[in-house]
């Protein structure tokens, strides 16, 4: 791991002074779907899942762990997650579907002030405060709020802009078989979609950081392809539109619509989903504003599953020490075979190979048994598709 460069430094602050004033992730772009394929939850599973939006929190609770901690150093992504307990524990789902499906409720300060807000930490309290309105307000939609919801506002702009182009997304997005999104793709989308100035837009560090991709992990992005960041994330998007169907594709639906429909919203958004998380799943989460090595080394509850998300990739840029702790923490706390995921901009970590950990100081690899080709039949499945590695570790049984 070499040491951060200049630049390195200077986006690190600016990436710190945006993220330490905002909630960044409105929405999960992480495919629980693939998660619960390598996760195989049980009743007796203890899980640490880093909350983000919180919505795979939610997810996972519906298949019954036993306990599932929900940590975030941001402690506004815990407070968008303690807001959706809130509602599924104070709302009916018509109300709920209304405030987190379509993003926009007529009546939602009344009921955040009559229902929601006497449930929440004072943190949240004060966050919700100032920014209830982000399901009321004029910009029609939650999802075009926070950092990443600052893009899809942008997009939309742009869409307004290019009528041609909007209407051929929603033909794309209405396309009833694999064929023809590829039809409408090939002819409508791409011809319109991908040119210079778009290109030059996604490639800005900004746009990036907006996203919640720091400078490191964009080099690594560029390191593995000759196109750089915007040939990636037109792979991305094109093997998205083009290999797999957007029937069920939610990721994309609420980023470029700005809402979700009840046939294509995450399972904690449909009526089923709410009503057992209603009726008990959603007391099993437990949330922490605070690291994943500070969780660990204050709560000796041991662990069985693990999801990481992508921070081990700015880490191991910006503090390698403490990359490194965590994952002493991880193995003092996993139970015998305990399974962890997390995902990188690489498709194989470098930083995973570089890691010793442990009495002896013994690489990963030799303490944690890595099944690389479950997370590769996985990963081709994956409706979000912007995460080049997904990686699966058991620890020892």
């Amino acid at each position: 791991m070499s040491k951060p460069s200049l630049i390195d430094k200077l986006d690190h602050a600016l990436f710190n002074a945006i993220y330490s004033r905002n909630l960044v992730y409105n929405t999960c772009w992480e495919d629980p779907a693939i998660d619960r394929q390598a996760l195989a939850l049980g009743p007796d599973d203890t899980m640490l899942v880093i909350s983000s939006a919180g919505c795979n929190v939610l997810d996972y609770a519906l298949l019954g762990p036993k306990r599932i901690h929900a940590v975030d150093a941001n402690p506004r992504q815990i407070a968008l997650l303690e807001l959706k307990i809130a509602a599924i524990r104070a709302l009916d789902y018509d109300d709920y579907f209304a405030i987190f499906g379509e993003g926009h409720h007529s009546d939602f300060k009344n009921l955040y002030q009559q229902k929601l807000r006497v449930q929440l930490s004072p943190f949240a309290r004060q966050w919700w405060d100032k920014h209830w309105d982000w399901f009321a307000g004029k910009h029609g939609s939650f999802y075009f709020h926070g950092l990443s919801g600052m893009v899809a506002r942008g997009v939309r702009a742009y869409f307004k802009l290019r009528p041609g182009l909007a209407s051929a997304i929603n033909a794309l997005l209405d396309a009833k078989s694999l064929p023809e999104q590829q039809k409408i793709y090939d002819e409508r989308v791409s011809p319109l979609l991908w040119n210079k100035t778009v290109n030059w837009i996604i490639s800005r560090q900004f746009v990036m950081s907006l996203l919640g991709v720091p400078y490191p992990q964009r080099k690594l992005v560029e390191a593995q392809h000759e196109f750089g960041i915007h040939g990636f994330i037109r792979g991305a998007v094109e093997y998205v539109f083009r290999q797999l169907p957007l029937s069920d594709n939610y990721f994309y639906r609420v980023y470029l619509t700005g809402r979700y429909r009840r046939d294509c919203c995450p399972e904690y958004l449909k009526e089923t989903g709410f009503n057992a998380l209603k009726a008990g799943l959603v007391d099993r989460i437990e949330l922490h504003t605070t690291t994943v090595t500070e969780l660990l080394s204050q709560n000796e509850t041991p662990i069985s599953r693990f999801v990481l998300l992508d921070h081990m990739d700015w880490m191991s840029s910006y503090y390698p020490d403490a990359l490194v702790e965590e994952w002493n923490a991880i193995l003092s706390r996993a139970t015998p075979g305990a399974r962890i995921l997390l995902r990188s901009a690489q498709s194989k970590p470098a930083f995973l190979e570089s890691i010793r950990v442990g009495p002896g100081q013994n690489r990963l690899r030799e303490i944690f048994h890595f099944d690389d080709a479950l997370a590769d039949s996985l990963q081709s499945g994956d409706r979000v598709h912007t995460y080049a590695g997904f990686v699966i570790a058991d620890a020892k049984a």
